[in-house]
C-alpha cells in the first residue's frame, strides 16, 4: 500500500522509476514531517537498474507517438536564386536503442542516459527555387533520415496536491548522425548536399522539441495511470488508505524513497496519526525493495475491517468436523456428542466473529492479536428455527508471524491463549462439567485459531491478487516485525505485459 505508489509491491516502484524521484516542490509538510508519516516506500538501486530495462519501451513509445510538425524554409542562393522547401509526413521507422543508463544523484536528481538511439525518418520534400534567369522549377521527393541520438533526461519529481508530478522537461539530445537520402539515392550529389546543409540544423530542433514533449507527456500520462492502480490497489469498497505524500521525496546515490501518510478512511471518516515512529536508519539497503507499515496504520485496517462486518467466519461440513475431531478421543467424542445431539456437521453451522476491534501491536516476536471473540455453534433442524447448542465469549490473544510464498499470504499462530468470559451449552446448562469446557479450550488453541488465522490468509490472499499482485515476480519476500511497526523486504520481477499493455491502449 505504498509509493507514488502501496500493497501492491511492484506498482508503487513502478511509479518511482518511471516518475523518478527527486525534490518535491508545492507542498508543505511542517518541521516534523516523519511523524506523520504511516507507509514508506524505499527503492535500492538494482531495482531502479531493473526497471530502467523498461524505460526502452517508453521511449520508444514517444518516439512512434511524437507528432512531427511540417518543417519549412527557405535561403538566397547565389545563381540558384531564392530557394524553398517543406518536409512534410514525418514518420518514425526501425526504432531502436543499444542501452539505457540510470543514475540516482546526491543532489536529489535522478538521471537517465538512453544511448544510440538510431531512428529512420521518412516523409516527402517539397521544394523550389527562381533562378537568376526567373527559371522556376518545383519539386516533390519522398526522403529518408538515418539518424543517430544520445538522449539525457533529468527527471525532477515534484509535489501536486500532495502527489507526486514528474517533470521531464530538462531533456538533450545529442546527434551524433544526421543523413538526408532522397528518392532511395545514397549517393551524394549537389541537391542532397544542398538540402542537408538547409534543413539539419531546423530539424534538429524539431526532432528535440516534439520528441522531449512527447516523453514528458508520456511521463505525465504514466504517472497518473500508476497512481490511479495504486489508489485502487488500497481501496476495497468503504475501506481506502490515504497514500498521499507525507514528506519530501529521498533521493541517495543508492536509493529512492518516498513517505505516505498511510491513513485509513472508513466511510469518510478518517484516522489520525502524529506519533510515528518512523527514521531511515530503520531501513537498509540490501534488497530491492522494502515497505515499512506503521502498527497505526496496521491497527486502522483491523478496525475498519471490524465495522465493516469483515471478522466474521462460518463453518459447517467437513471443515465444521475437522475442527470438532481433531484427536480422536473418548473426551472428544462425548464432547461433540453432547454438543450436536447427533446432528450432522452439514446440518450445523459454526460462527466465530469478533465482537470488539482487535488490537494489534507488532513485536519481535510476531503480531500481537488481542480481540473479544464470539462463537456460536447452531443446529439447523429439517424445517425448524435454528437451535443454538452452544455460544462461548472469550479473550483471545495470538501472537502471527506472516510470510508470503507461491503467491500466497501465510498467517501462522506461534503462541496464543483464551480466557473463556461467557459460556452457554445447552448439553451442560449449569456449565460445571469440566470435560466440555477443557475439550472446547483445547479444541480452540489446537485447531480454532489456526482455521480462523488460515482463512483470513486466504481472504487477505484472495483480495492482494484480485488488485492483480499475483502479477508480479516477488523474489525471497521477508516479513519483519518490530515495536511499533513491520518492513516488507524483497527482490522482484517486473511484469513487462503490464506496461506494454498500457502504453498501446493510451498511446
Amino acid at each position: 500500500m505504498c509509493c507514488a505508489g502501496r500493497m501492491m509491491l511492484g506498482t508503487f516502484s513502478i511509479l518511482l522509476v518511471l516518475a523518478h524521484t527527486a525534490a518535491a516542490a508545492g507542498c508543505e509538510f511542517g518541521p516534523f514531517p516523519y511523524r506523520a508519516t504511516g507507509i514508506v516506500c524505499r527503492m535500492t538501486k538494482p531495482a531502479a537498474l531493473l526497471l530502467n530495462q523498461e524505460t526502452a519501451q517508453v521511449i520508444q513509445a514517444a518516439f512512434r507517438n511524437a507528432k512531427f510538425p511540417n518543417i519549412t524554409g527557405e535561403r538566397s542562393m547565389r545563381l540558384l536564386g531564392r530557394v524553398a522547401y517543406g518536409l512534410s509526413n514525418i514518420q518514425v521507422n526501425d526504432l531502436s536503442i543499444e542501452r539505457s543508463e540510470v543514475e540516482l544523484r546526491e543532489d536529489n536528481a535522478f538521471t537517465i542516459a538512453i544511448k544510440n538511439v538510431t531512428a529512420l525518418f521518412r516523409g516527402t520534400l517539397t521544394y523550389g527555387y527562381a533562378g537568376a534567369w526567373f527559371l522556376q522549377l518545383f519539386h516533390s521527393v519522398d526522403f529518408e533520415i538515418e539518424s543517430s541520438i544520445d538522449l539525457q533526461l533529468n527527471i525532477n519529481l515534484m509535489c501536486q496536491k500532495e502527489q507526486v508530478a514528474p517533470d521531464a522537461s530538462d531533456c538533450y539530445l545529442t546527434f551524433h548522425k544526421l543523413t538526408l537520402h532522397l528518392q532511395g539515392d545514397k549517393q551524394p550529389g549537389w541537391l542532397k548536399q544542398l538540402f542537408t546543409d538547409f534543413i539539419s540544423f531546423t530539424l534538429k530542433l524539431v526532432l528535440k522539441r516534439e520528441v522531449c514533449k512527447e516523453i514528458n507527456g508520456v511521463a505525465q500520462t504514466l504517472t497518473n495511470f500508476i497512481l490511479d492502480l495504486a489508489a485502487n490497489f488500497v481501496q476495497d469498497k468503504d475501506i481506502i488508505v490515504d497514500i498521499s505524500l507525507a514528506a519530501d521525496p529521498v533521493i541517495k546515490g543508492s536509493y529512492i524513497e518516498s513517505h505516505h501518510k498511510g491513513l485509513v478512511v472508513y466511510k469518510n471518516i478518517s484516522s489520525v496519526l502524529s506519533d510515528s515512529v518512523f527514521s531511515p536508519s530503520l531501513l537498509t539497503e540490501d534488497r530491492m525493495l522494502y515497505f515499512w507499515l506503521s502498527e497505526h496504520s496496521l491497527s486502522s485496517l483491523a478496525a475498519a475491517a471490524f465495522l465493516d462486518g469483515r471478522l466474521v467466519l462460518n463453518l459447517r461440513g467437513e471443515k465444521l468436523q475437522e475442527l470438532f475431531e481433531m484427536e480422536d478421543s473418548e473426551v472428544q467424542r462425548k464432547a461433540v456428542q453432547m454438543i450436536f445431539q447427533g446432528t450432522s456437521y452439514n446440518d450445523s453451522v459454526a460462527k466465530v466473529w469478533s465482537l470488539t476491534q482487535p488490537q494489534i501491536s507488532p513485536q519481535p516476536e510476531g503480531t500481537v492479536v488481542r480481540s473479544l471473540a464470539a462463537v456460536e455453534v447452531s443446529i439447523l433442524p429439517a424445517g425448524g428455527e435454528p437451535l443454538v447448542a452452544l455460544y462461548m465469549e472469550k479473550e483471545i490473544t495470538v501472537t502471527i508471524q506472516a510470510t508470503y510464498a507461491e503467491k500466497k499470504l501465510i498467517l501462522q499462530p506461534v503462541d496464543s491463549s483464551i480466557e473463556i468470559k461467557v459460556f452457554k451449552c445447552t448439553a451442560d446448562p449449569s456449565g460445571t462439567d469440566p470435560s466440555i469446557q477443557s475439550f472446547l479450550q483445547n479444541m480452540i488453541l489446537v485447531a480454532g485459531i489456526p482455521e480462523v488465522t488460515s482463512s483470513i490468509g486466504s481472504a487477505l490472499t484472495a483480495l492482494l491478487n484480485s488488485k492483480r499482485l499475483d502479477l508480479f515476480d516477488i523474489i525471497n519476500p521477508e516479513i519483519i516485525t518490530r515495536k511499533g511497526y513491520v518492513i516488507v523486504q524483497l527482490d522482484f520481477g517486473f511484469p513487462s505485459h503490464l506496461l506494454l499493455n498500457f502504453l498501446e491502449k493510451s498511446l
